[in-house]
Order: C-alpha cells, then sequence, then structure tokens
C-alpha cells in the first residue's frame, strides 16, 4: 500500500534531517584558515614531503623534500638556507617539478633521477632553535656543540634513513648564505655527502665578503641585517625618507649614528660588528679558509665564484688556495670563475649590464660542468665527468678556459712573475720603471664630498644598479678632481692577465687615516663598430678598497703618520681578462667609494664606526711615481693564447 503524499514528503523530510547534522558540523564563526593545509598532488608529476628533522640537541629544523613521482635508487641534492626553504622549493604553483623548483635546478628535474631537498636554517622560517647570523662554527667563539656542520651531519643522517627512494648518497649545493653552509658541511662531513658545490660562498665577512672589505665597512648590509635579523621570518628594509642613499647616509653621519637613527643598535649582530672593526679573533676564528685549510680534503667539491661578485668575491677564490695544497692527485676539487654577479650562475649568463657574453654561460655551465659532475659523484653507475680542475671565463675575448692550475702568474710561487704597471707622472701608465727623483700625483679627499660608487642617485633598492655596479660605465669618475686617472697608450697586441692584481702603492696624507680605493679599467676604443654604446666605455677589472690604518696590522689599527710616503699592498680581485688590441689600461685611485662604503673620517679614531662631525677633515692625498717609492699595479701577464 503506498503511503499519503503527506507522509511521503514527511518521510523525506526526516531523512534528510538524520543526513543534515555532517553538513552542519561547521560553524559559521569556525576561522577560514585551517592550522593545516595539503594541496592535492594527484596530477603533479611530484610529490612533496614537509618535515620537521630532529637534531642532537632537540631541536627540529623545517625539511621540504621534493620526488619525481615513481623515483628509485636516487641521489639527494641539499640546500640549507635561511631564505624560506618553502618558497624556495616553490618558485611556481605548478604542478610540474620544473616551474616549482628555482630556475638554477632545472639540470636536476629535466632528466629526472634527483631528489631536490631545502631545509630552513635552525632559527629562521619553519625551523626551531636560535638564529645567529653565519652561526660560528663549535670552537673559541661557540661552546654550545653545536653549529651548521652538526646540523648538515644529523640532517643527511636522517635523510639516508628515512627517504626509502634514495640510494643513500648525498650532495650538497647554495649560493652566498647558502654557499657558507655548504663549506660548513666540510668540516665534519658524514659519510653519505658525496659531493659539495659551494656557489659564492660567505668566507670572511672582514676580508672581503658580505660585511667589510680590508677594513671599509659596507653600508648596504643594514638593510640586510634589518631584514634578516628583526624576525624570524623575512623582515623589511631600513625606512627610508629620501631617494637618493648618497644624501640619506651623507646626512646621518657616521655609520654608527644611521644604526642608532634607524633602530638597528637593537640588533645583536649590529654590535657584534661596530664592536669588531679590526680582524680580530673573533673575524679570525670563523673565516672559514682558514679552518679548511686545516681539514682533510674528504668530499669532490666544485667551488664556484663569480668575476664581478658584488657581495662575495673573496670567498671562492681563497677557499681554493686553501683546500688546494690538499688535492694531491688534482683530481677531488675544482674551481670555476664564471662572467656573473653574486649567484649569477643560477640564472641567465648571456650578458651582465652593457656586457655581452658568447652565449647563456650559467647554463652552459651548470649543464655541461656541474650536472655531470654532480651524476658521476651521486648516482649509480654514472660515467665519470670530464671535470677541470680550473674553469675560467676569459672576458675580453668571451670565451672559457680549462686549466691545470691557477693563477697562472702571482708575484711567487706561479709558472709566471706578475709584471709591474708603473703609474707615471703625468697621468700615465707604462711597464717601463719611471726614471729620476720620486714626484707625485695629489687631489684632495673631502669626506664630506665623498665619490660616489655609483652616477647618482644611488639607490640601494634598485636590484638592477646593484647587481651590474662592478661592470658599470667608470667614466662618471674619471676627471673629478678628487680621483686619479692614469692611463696607457693603446695596446697594439692582445694582453691576458690571469690571477689577482697586485696593489703596489707608496702614498702620503695630511690626515691620520685615509681608505685608498684602486680601480684596474680596461678602456674600451672611442669606437666600437658593433657595438656603438661600448665607444669608450671603462670596464672595471678590478676594484677594491683597503682602510688605511690597517696598514702595519689588521688585527692592530695604528695612525698613518702625517705626511709621511708609506706602502699600502693589497690584493684586487681575481681576474682572468684579455685587453685587446686597441684598447687602453687604466687606473683609477681616490679614497672612497660612497655609501657603498662608510665615510674614513681621515683622522684615527679608536673606532671608525662611532667618529664625530668634527673627525672628518679634508686631507691631500699625494701618489708617488718615481724613484724608491714608485706605484705599481702588479699585473699577472701570461701568454694571450
Amino acid at each position: 500500500m503506498s503511503l499519503p503524499r503527506t507522509l511521503k514528503v514527511a518521510a523525506a523530510l526526516a531523512a534528510l534531517a538524520v543526513a543534515a547534522p555532517a553538513l552542519a558540523q561547521t560553524s559559521p564563526m569556525t576561522p577560514d584558515i585551517p592550522a593545516t593545509f595539503k594541496p592535492v598532488q594527484a596530477n603533479a608529476n611530484y610529490e612533496k614531503r614537509e618535515v620537521m628533522i630532529p637534531m642532537r640537541d632537540g631541536v627540529k629544523l623545517y625539511t621540504v623534500i621534493v620526488l619525481p613521482k615513481g623515483v628509485k635508487d636516487a641521489p639527494i641534492i641539499l640546500t640549507r638556507t635561511p631564505y624560506n626553504a618553502r618558497k624556495r622549493a616553490e618558485r611556481d604553483v605548478s604542478p610540474n617539478m620544473l616551474a616549482t623548483l628555482s630556475q638554477g635546478d632545472e639540470v636536476f628535474v629535466q632528466d629526472g633521477g634527483y631528489i631536490r631537498v631545502f631545509q630552513d636554517i635552525r632559527g629562521k622560517y619553519g625551523s626551531e632553535g636560535d638564529y645567529v647570523m653565519t652561526r660560528p662554527p663549535r670552537g673559541p667563539l661557540n661552546a654550545t656543540g653545536i653549529d651548521h656542520s652538526t646540523d648538515a651531519y644529523d640532517t643527511i643522517d636522517w635523510l639516508v634513513k628515512n627517504v626509502a627512494e634514495t640510494n643513500g648518497r648525498v650532495g650538497m649545493i647554495g649560493s652566498s648564505y647558502e654557499g657558507f653552509t655548504v663549506l660548513m658541511a666540510l668540516l665534519d662531513p658524514h659519510p653519505a655527502l658525496k659531493a659539495a658545490v659551494p656557489m659564492s660562498p660567505m668566507v670572511d665577512g672582514w676580508k672581503g665578503d658580505d660585511w667589510f672589505h680590508n677594513g671599509a665597512f659596507r653600508q648596504t648590509n643594514f638593510d640586510y641585517m634589518h631584514r634578516q635579523t628583526v624576525q624570524k621570518g623575512a623582515g623589511d628594509a631600513v625606512p627610508r625618507t629620501v631617494h637618493d642613499d648618497y644624501d640619506g647616509f651623507l646626512r646621518a653621519g657616521s655609520a654608527g649614528d644611521y644604526a642608532k637613527a634607524n633602530g638597528l643598535d637593537q640588533l645583536p649582530f649590529w654590535r657584534k660588528i661596530s664592536e669588531h672593526p679590526a680582524w680580530d679573533s673573533f673575524w679570525q676564528e670563523q673565516a672559514l679558509d682558514l679552518l679548511l685549510a686545516k681539514t682533510p680534503l674528504k668530499v669532490p667539491t666544485m667551488i664556484v665564484g663569480s668575476l664581478w661578485d658584488q657581495e662575495d668575491i673573496y670567498g671562492a677564490i681563497h677557499t681554493y688556495e686553501a683546500m688546494e695544497p690538499k688535492d694531491t692527485a688534482n683530481d677531488k676539487l675544482s674551481i670555476v670563475l664564471g662572467p656573473w654577479r653574486h649567484s649569477g650562475v643560477n640564472y641567465d649568463g648571456s650578458s651582465l649590464g652593457a656586457l655581452k657574453f658568447s652565449g647563456d654561460t650559467a647554463t652552459e655551465f651548470r649543464t655541461q660542468v656541474m650536472k655531470p659532475f654532480l651524476d658521476a659523484q651521486l648516482k649509480t653507475a654514472a660515467p665519470k665527468a670530464d671535470t677541470p680542475p680550473v674553469l675560467i671565463y676569459e672576458t675580453g675575448r668571451n670565451r672559457w678556459s680549462r686549466m691545470d692550475r691557477y693563477p697562472l702568474a702571482c708575484a711567487k710561487g706561479c709558472p709566471t712573475a706578475s709584471k709591474p704597471l708603473y703609474l707615471q707622472a703625468g697621468g700615465r701608465l707604462s711597464f717601463t720603471a719611471p726614471t729620476g727623483p720620486a714626484g707625485f700625483e695629489e687631489y684632495v679627499a673631502d669626506p664630506n664630498k665623498p665619490v660616489p660608487y655609483l652616477p647618482r642617485p644611488v639607490v640601494f633598492a634598485d636590484g638592477d644598479a646593484w647587481k651590474r655596479w662592478l661592470v658599470t660605465d667608470q667614466r662618471f669618475a674619471d676627471g673629478r678632481p678628487d680621483v686619479l686617472t692614469f692611463v696607457s697608450e693603446p695596446l697594439t697586441a692582445p694582453m691576458r692577465i690571469a690571477g689577482a692584481p697586485v696593489v703596489n702603492l707608496f702614498a702620503s696624507t695630511t690626515g691620520t687615516d685615509s681608505d685608498w680605493v684602486v680601480k684596474l679599467i680596461d678602456v674600451y676604443p672611442d669606437e666600437v663598430p658593433s657595438y656603438p654604446e661600448m665607444g669608450g666605455f671603462q670596464l672595471g677589472v678590478g676594484i677594491d678598497i683597503f682602510r688605511g690604518r690597517y696598514r702595519e696590522s689588521l688585527e692592530k689599527p695604528t695612525a698613518i703618520a702625517t705626511g709621511k710616503t708609506l706602502a699600502y699592498r693589497f690584493d684586487l680581485p681575481p681576474a682572468n681578462h684579455v685587453f685587446l688590441p686597441g684598447h687602453r689600461i687604466m687606473v683609477q685611485v681616490q679614497s672612497s667609494l660612497f655609501p657603498l662604503y662608510d665615510r674614513n673620517p681621515q683622522t684615527f679614531v679608536a673606532n671608525p664606526f662611532f667618529a664625530k662631525p668634527g673627525d672628518y677633515k679634508k686631507a691631500t692625498q699625494r701618489i708617488w711615481t718615481g724613484g724608491a717609492t714608485a706605484s705599481s699595479i702588479e699585473l699577472p701577464i701570461v701568454p694571450a693564447l
């Protein structure tokens, strides 16, 4: 017997009532951001796992593991980063592994077979623990028993035991701070660490990497300190009230005044830096090249640097020089120097500023050199790689040079001895030593009108200008009354240098302290038919600064004797450059590169960070050009093949 229509409706409503609670359990006031959200990966060609890996002291580090779907017997490529592991593993939100990983990682995806791992270092982003900037290694500066070496060891140990798809072999790779973490892992490497590729590594923050160059402080780092240490995640840059940072820093006064005015004196890392303006034990005990010089070479390592690295130009070459004596068979350590800016190896390498190269040099390196090296060390039954001990791009001629060693020329201990190029009266340069009595060229350096390091306005937030500043046309400084310029006659044959040019400056000052900036420049012919915009271009081949108070000792500064001619000797960055026929060689000498470097007051004070307004005084600077005080640049000249 059928039920009446009203009873059928009632029965249906009752059935709905029974089902309704399942649909109505979510309250209108339930928070709409869930505690966790796991994206559906059904259509992805990779799997992503997020884990917290325990360290030996109980702190857990946030780690992202990206695996190709169905992969087996695969090596792991690990990067330990302070720059947000979650985002490092997600360039784009995409079901394709190639798109989700960073640009430089395409070599690990295109032919498959690699597991990619990113990890937040302790104290940053998703990781537990306290953050200490470039945490010093265990020793006099760090009695905790925990450093980046132990964290890398514990991480690798967990990965090879808990990632079933791996073959048990791990390679580490990373640039800049991430390059520092790679080198730290080499101090006590886990047995499963079979390959290392530190790129543009931060190695000695005082001598020539991020924080100082030869004692002169790099003020661009105020923004970095602010971003990195005001909070666990990403902070902002220091707030600005002016567009031109030249004006902003000049008006602030000393570097210490700028820090105080912007609240940076609350940051422990700034206080550490400002308390250690000299290369004392604070810097020496954490200089990785010195530490690695004492460490056995156990892991095949490819050090990668950039010839125009605007941030960490010191680390790569000095780490190589520290480790190379341990590579007795010349088959476990290699170095690559490309025509790139800082970390440029991971991006498009076909140009830098106005310079155009032979192709995408960065992709060429990643696919033709780095990938075969990593395959050979990490993949099961992979063929041996044809890895040259030294691979350096030959700038000027735009081609790669494969060598058995580097440098090819230097003052002592190289196949060829460097040759002095003399600064001469009248602004000339010559390989012929000047005759006659000592003479000089002079300029007045006014710290209240410092020489900018870029054409004004100087805007630190302009990332493109910062990336290319070392290859910026130097004509903006040439001709200034506080910049001395010395130039050669046009070359009639190609001249190649393959090593670090050495500044051998004889100078006097009416002050009691001084900075000396020296630029080695390739001057293009007035006409360059194929590239008219390069006519007369002044290309910096090597640029650096030296703070005069450290002339006698990097650890114990002393005042400069007023009016006395003294010797200043320091290296310019490594080069593998050909000055072509028709080009001229130029050397510029000045006493500031502002606001990149803090101003030297030109009065000796206990701590330049806290110089007072009255300490900043004009000084007459003399560069001596003859007799026993003939200034020169010692060039590592080798045959131009």
